[in-house]
C-alpha cells in the first residue's frame, strides 16, 4: 500500500498540484504543507476504518456456534474481496491506459464539497495556518483513481484497524511527492508521470490478482 501511493507520485501531482500550490508560505514553506497533508491523510485513514469494518465486521457477529453462520460470514467476505478485486482491475487498466477513466474521477472537484469555499478563504486570505490542516482533511474526499484503489484494498481488509493501517501506509507513500510540490521540487516527478501511472496501475493489477486468489481459495475452502 505505501508503494502504491509512492508509485502514485505522478498521478498526485496532476491531480492536486494545482491545489497545493495555492498554500500560502507565510509560515514557512513546509510547515503548511505538512499540516496539509497530515489532514488529508486523516481522511485517508478513517475511510480506511470504515471500509475495513464494512469488510470484516460480519466476522463480529459470530459467536462460533454454527458452522453454517461461519460459513455463511466466509462467504460474505469472499464477496468483498472479489468486489474490492474486480474494483482494483478497473483502476489499475486505467491507470496504465488500456480503458478510459471516468471524468468525474479523473478530475477533482473540491468546489462540491460543504465547507471548502470557507476554508479556502481562511487559506488564502486570511492565511490562517490550522486551516491548512482542515484544507486537506476535506480534500481527501475528492474523487481519485489512486485513492480510491486504496479504499477498495481496504474493504478486503479483516477489521477497521487493518483497513486503518493499509490506507494510512498508502497515504504516507503519496507525502513525499505533494511535499515536493509544497516546496517547489515536483520538477522529476512531474517529468515521469507517465512512468508513475504504469507502475502504480500494475500494483493495482498485482493487488487485484491477489485477492481474487485469496477469493477463490476462501471459497474453495
Amino acid at each position: 500500500m505505501f508503494m502504491l501511493g509512492l508509485l502514485g507520485t505522478g498521478h498526485c501531482i496532476g491531480m492536486c498540484g494545482p491545489l497545493v500550490v495555492a498554500i500560502p508560505t507565510r509560515y514557512g514553506r513546509v510547515l503548511p504543507h505538512l499540516l496539509y497533508n497530515l489532514g488529508r491523510i486523516t481522511t485517508y485513514t478513517a475511510v480506511g476504518a470504515v471500509m475495513g469494518l464494512i469488510g470484516g465486521g460480519f466476522g463480529a457477529f459470530s459467536d462460533g456456534d454454527t458452522q453454517s453462520y461461519l460459513s455463511t460470514v466466509a462467504m460474505v467476505q469472499v464477496g468483498f474481496s472479489v468486489v474490492a478485486a474486480l474494483f482494483l482491475l478497473w483502476l489499475g487498466l486505467a491507470r496504465i491506459g488500456f480503458i478510459a477513466e471516468p471524468r468525474w474521477m479523473a478530475i477533482p472537484s473540491p468546489s462540491k464539497i460543504p465547507g471548502f469555499a470557507v476554508v479556502r478563504r481562511d487559506i488564502t486570505v486570511h492565511k490562517k495556518i490550522a486551516s491548512a490542516w482542515l484544507f486537506g482533511l476535506l480534500l481527501g474526499f475528492l474523487p481519485c483513481g489512486l485513492s480510491y484503489a486504496a479504499f477498495a484494498r481496504a474493504l478486503a481488509a479483516p477489521g477497521a484497524l487493518d483497513g486503518a493501517l493499509m490506507v494510512f501506509a498508502f497515504g504516507l507513500g503519496t507525502l513525499p511527492g505533494l511535499l515536493a510540490v509544497g516546496t517547489g521540487a515536483s520538477g522529476f516527478f512531474r517529468r515521469h508521470r507517465r512512468l508513475s501511472d504504469i507502475l502504480s496501475g500494475m500494483l493495482m493489477l498485482g493487488m487485484a490478482a491477489a485477492l481474487l486468489s485469496d477469493a477463490i481459495t476462501g471459497y474453495l475452502a
